[in-house]
């Protein structure tokens, strides 16, 4: 058997396999482009899907309601997150990343904004991002 006949029958089915077990590629992002967002827009209360909160204040301090976060990745807390802390924005070429750092923890998480129509989103991988966990997305109220 030649060495590329070998190869081919050996990489086909371990690629296949990595691709099955998501070893090969991220979940992918939420829809949306990357976006600045201004004090103004950022200094709210987000929502996600579960319930959960999170209070941007214009004095950079934050209320946290069982909001999701990369908390999994982190401490191993399989918990969303409450309490109270600081954020900051960090604008960049690929839009504002916002940094929230959690009181009681210690721990800071980044979400990265983007805007999907007219829908303001924040969003962040839960655990390591090849785990297949559901991302966490906060929306902005409407307006």
């Amino acid at each position: 058997m030649s060495r590329s006949r070998w190869s081919s029958l050996v990489l086909v089915p371990l690629v296949f396999t990595l691709a099955g077990c998501g070893r090969l590629a991220f979940p992918p992002v939420p829809e949306g482009e990357p976006v600045e967002l201004p004090l103004s827009r950022a200094a709210v209360t987000w929502k996600d899907k579960w319930g959960g909160s999170l209070e941007l204040k214009p004095d950079g301090t934050i209320t946290a309601t069982h909001v999701c976060s990369d908390y999994d990745i982190i401490d191993g807390t399989v918990e969303p997150r409450s309490g109270s802390g600081t954020w900051e924005n960090q604008d960049g070429a690929d839009g504002t990343t916002v940094l929230v750092s959690f009181k009681d923890s210690g721990e800071t998480t980044s979400y990265e904004a983007l805007r999907n129509g007219g829908t303001l989103k924040l969003w962040t991988y839960v655990g390591d991002p090849d785990e297949g966990k559901p991302l966490c997305i906060l929306a902005a109220p409407a307006g």
